[in-house]
């Protein structure tokens, strides 16, 4: 089985799929059942009831409290069961897991690791995606591949040119950039900066066509695969802080070891809601990931045949480096957890 991180926050939904219904998500392998406590709070529990295993997402929310829908055991928000039909009292070790979660920016984030380690300070900062004109839009989109290939498709953003001819190729102006990659602590940054180029397509509407710009791409990445791009444009020369900038999240969550749940969300170019222009932007973003990225990440996947991606010899091309240099973080970053703990 694939090895997962543990000490780390992973998405496990956008806020608004959280309502006062149970709610169903498998993160590294594990089920795990989200719900609203009365207080509005995002609950999360182990979703295996701990007498006959059903899914106790298929019960009945009691309150704050689950209900088993086989035999009736209740859990409460901390996993205790708290109630049987078959004794006074709940039988001895029927406690499930409870995971701790906390909501930033529009999501809603789960700690893998003991509870006492959990520190909401290192949840991935996504406050660019709020806006004046409101949330951003966004998704999920299904992937049967690894979460490490999503992540080498987003730290090498030269696939534009060759992946997206359908939405954001640029007519190899991406080629006319420079790329870096850089390390901070343990945050990754793939940059790309494009001087003097044709306005790219997200500032449609905002400059002339014929305008001249500086462009840039820049993705920052943490462990284990939540990035955040912005996307820029000034004319030529301007300060960068003067541009038109959308921000896109891109977060890869582990289902399993061979499929994986890609939350995505964009801001808009102008903090003003055209429902027009949104129709437009979700039916490109929707066109860019699910029409041409998913097959192309699904297909490289599938054709290791379950091998594994480093006994397979990849070759570098340079503009990888990214992508490499990310999953080398992880696996030292697995090594550390697998360290013996001082006493």
């Amino acid at each position: 089985m694939a090895a997962f991180l543990r000490n780390c926050w992973y998405m496990a939904a956008w806020s608004d799929e959280v309502g006062d219904a149970l709610f169903r998500r498998r993160i590294i392998g594990e089920p795990i059942l989200l719900y609203r406590k009365t207080d509005g709070e995002v609950a999360a529990l182990t979703d295996r009831c701990s007498h006959r295993f059903a899914p106790l997402s298929m019960g009945e929310l009691q309150g704050d409290c689950v209900r088993c829908p086989y035999h009736g055991l209740v859990f409460d928000n901390a996993g205790t069961c708290i109630a049987s039909p078959f004794s006074e009292s709940p039988p001895k070790g029927a406690a499930i897991r409870a995971w701790p979660v906390e909501e930033r920016h529009g999501a809603v984030w789960l700690w893998a690791g003991e509870a006492s380690a959990a520190d909401p300070s290192q949840i991935p900062d996504f406050s660019a995606l709020a806006r004046p004109c409101g949330p951003p839009l966004a998704g999920m989109m299904p992937m049967n591949a690894g979460y490490e290939f999503g992540t080498d498709n987003l730290m090498d953003l030269s696939h534009i040119e060759f992946v997206h001819k359908g939405s954001f190729a640029g007519a190899g102006v991406i080629f006319a950039g420079r790329h870096r990659v850089r390390q901070d602590g343990e945050t990754l940054h793939s940059d790309w900066w494009m001087p003097d180029v044709a306005a790219p397509a997200h500032t449609l509407g905002v400059y002339p066509p014929e305008m001249r710009c500086d462009h840039w791409l820049d993705m920052r990445w943490n462990a284990p695969a939540a990035m955040l791009l912005e996307v820029g444009a000034t004319p030529t020369g301007a300060p960068r802080d003067q541009g038109c900038i959308v921000w896109q999240a891109h977060i890869l969550t582990p289902e399993n070891e061979t499929t994986t749940h890609y939350f995505w969300a964009t801001t808009r170019a102008a903090d003003h809601v055209d429902p027009q222009g949104d129709a437009f932007l979700r039916g490109l973003m929707q066109q860019a990931f699910e029409g041409e990225d998913k097959p192309i990440i699904e297909a490289a996947f599938a054709n290791l045949d379950g091998g594994d991606f480093w006994s397979q010899r990849p070759v570098a091309l340079g503009i990888d480096a990214g992508g490499t240099r990310a999953r080398r973080m992880i696996e030292a970053m697995l090594r550390r957890e697998r360290q013996p703990q001082p006493a």
